[in-house]
């Protein structure tokens, strides 16, 4: 089989002249004209730690390729700092970048008729985009994962992007000085690479090598490591083989692949985030996935590792006793992962991981399952009459499972981001932000600053957050997010009002506004829908287009 089926229609057609005296013009011969082409798609820019470097590894990558064998291209798609966006009216373009970061790679891969491709994702949304475009495309692809961060050290304490956000809400309590505040601040990200917790990054690269669209180790491989570099040679050498075997994303992913993903981010104690992105990435392989069955795998499921940001550890450490292969290889022993699926060279992920090593012998990163820190996952998809078509809770069980309280109620974060600051958040309060879903944001943005002064405040275990936005990788405590109907469409939660009884119950997995029908009727009868927030550009079209998160948050639903 021919393995530049796509190129040739540009390279070998005596109709397109035009396009190989291009392709001349790049540098290619006319050998080179003969060869597959490789996308390698690079999210990469300066202005964020966790894709600063990622252009220099596409470099490698190319470096590391056949030039004999193959022809590789770099292209470059965008990115969003959440960490930096986060709390600021900037954060409602992250969630939205994905669709961006989707298409753009889409339409390169298609316009240029390139025959495989190679991702390298660093941030949040880079990472479901990435798969997303490999399913739409449906050639050869490889996800190289930029890697996680170092941890920061400051006063021999072990800091990471989480702790900056928390020092806020220490230092407004009096727990810590200026000086402390600043010294957090300034030595939490030591350099490149994602958050260093089992925030959404890290979450997500776990669910994509379960999937089996990159290469062992590549979640847990640190982003400035030699174990890093060492991949993209591999990279390399893999693209070639997946090109020859004609091996297609398609080829590789199932139901059973995506229970895999689900299973893995549940032992690992993953972001909420994972949900909407596994619904999105499902449904561009056109496969039918909802929102019940990802909630029955979590809670089928224990939740085994101490990491953050609910534990101790980050995904350095995780690397440090056998990285993301060795829980792949533990939990297949345990029977909680179908080592039958495929991996990225075709073969059963059973016999990729079979002679790799295993977790480290007195390791305390990952507790057996005997000893789960949650028997039945952490994840918890809630239902009930403020959240008829779902919602996101991540309850590791240290916040208790059951919490009622009296409402709180803020029309947006910022205005929830000075309540909480200025103390109007007692023990006992379920703090509610709304109007800030899908089309309500728009753009969902993530309550990752109001958790954090929650939690700098001492208020974790005796105060609830719930949303129809969503939440940071980095959230902790006791949280309910992606709230469907949002508000913006009527949903239920738009009706609450200060003093309402709420409950979260993770046990019976509903979530309740204690009123009564006729109550509830009554205030939908008198709601009025307000204006979308934006009129003109990318947000506005991507309100009127939006699905709800229920739905995985796409823009191809109508």
């Amino acid at each position: 089989m021919e393995n530049n089926k796509h190129s040739r229609k540009l390279t070998q057609d005596p109709t397109q002249p035009a396009a190989q005296a291009m392709l001349h013009a790049i540098g290619l011969t006319k050998e080179d004209l003969k060869k597959p082409q490789v996308g390698i798609a690079s999210m990469g820019y300066d202005g964020n730690p966790c894709n600063m470097h990622l252009n220099g590894l596409a470099e490698r990558i190319k470096q590391h390729i056949d030039k004999d064998q193959l022809v590789p291209l770099i292209f470059h798609t965008i990115g969003v700092s959440d960490g930096m966006s986060m709390g600021t009216q900037g954060m409602r373009f992250s969630l939205p970048s994905r669709e961006i970061i989707a298409d753009s790679i889409e339409t390169v891969m298609q316009a240029q008729h390139y025959d495989a491709l190679i991702t390298i994702p660093g941030c949040d949304k880079n990472m479901p985009a990435s798969v997303i475009a490999m399913a739409r495309v449906n050639r050869p692809s490889l996800m190289v994962y930029g890697g996680t961060i170092a941890s920061g050290k400051y006063n021999d304490r072990t800091l990471n992007i989480v702790s900056a956000f928390e020092a806020l809400g220490e230092k407004q309590s009096g727990q810590i000085d200026q000086e402390t505040f600043e010294g957090i601040v300034q030595n939490a990200c030591p350099g490149a690479g994602a958050c260093g917790g089992m925030y959404t990054a890290n979450t997500m690269s776990s669910a994509i090598e379960a999937l089996g669209l990159s290469l062992p180790y590549s979640s847990s491989n640190p982003a400035m490591s030699a174990d890093k570099q060492d991949e993209l040679k591999l990279a390399a050498a893999a693209i070639q083989q997946m090109l020859e075997l004609d091996l297609k994303p398609k080829d590789i992913v199932t139901i059973n692949s995506f229970e895999n993903a689900v299973r893995l981010i549940t032992v690992l104690g993953g972001s909420t985030n994972a949900v909407m992105h596994i619904l999105a990435m499902a449904r561009a392989f056109e496969i039918p996935l909802t929102i019940e069955q990802i909630g029955g795998w979590c809670m089928s499921t224990p939740f085994l590792a101490d990491l953050k940001p609910s534990g101790k550890y980050l995904m350095e450490d995780l690397h440090a006793v056998g990285g993301t292969p060795a829980v792949i290889k533990f939990m297949i022993q345990e029977g909680l992962f179908d080592g039958s699926q495929k991996g990225y060279n075709g073969q059963a992920i059973s016999e990729i991981v079979k002679d790799l090593p295993s977790l480290k012998d007195g390791q305390k990163v990952v507790f057996p399952v005997a000893n789960a820190i949650k028997k039945d996952g952490h994840i918890r998809i809630l239902f009930g009459n403020l959240a008829e078509g779902g919602s996101v809770a991540k309850i590791t069980g240290k916040e208790g499972e059951i919490f009622v309280g009296k409402a709180k109620v803020y029309n947006g974060e910022i205005e929830a981001n000075e309540g909480i600051s200025q103390g109007e958040v007692e023990s006992g309060t379920v703090v509610v932000i709304r109007y800030i879903g899908p089309k309500g944001g728009p753009g969902m943005p993530e309550m990752l600053k109001p958790t954090s002064i929650i939690m700098g405040k001492g208020l974790g275990k005796d105060v609830a957050l719930i949303t129809d936005g969503r939440f940071s990788g980095g959230t902790h405590g006791f949280v309910v997010g992606h709230i469907t109907p949002e508000a913006q469409v009527g949903g239920a939660l738009a009706l609450v009002e200060d003093g309402d009884q709420i409950t979260i119950d993770a046990v019976a997995n509903r979530l309740s506004l204690d009123i009564s029908e006729e109550e509830l009727l009554k205030r939908k009868k008198n709601w009025v829908e307000p204006p979308l927030k934006a009129k003109s550009g990318w947000l506005y079209k991507y309100a009127k287009t939006v699905s709800s998160a229920s739905k995985g948050c796409v823009t191809d639903i109508f």
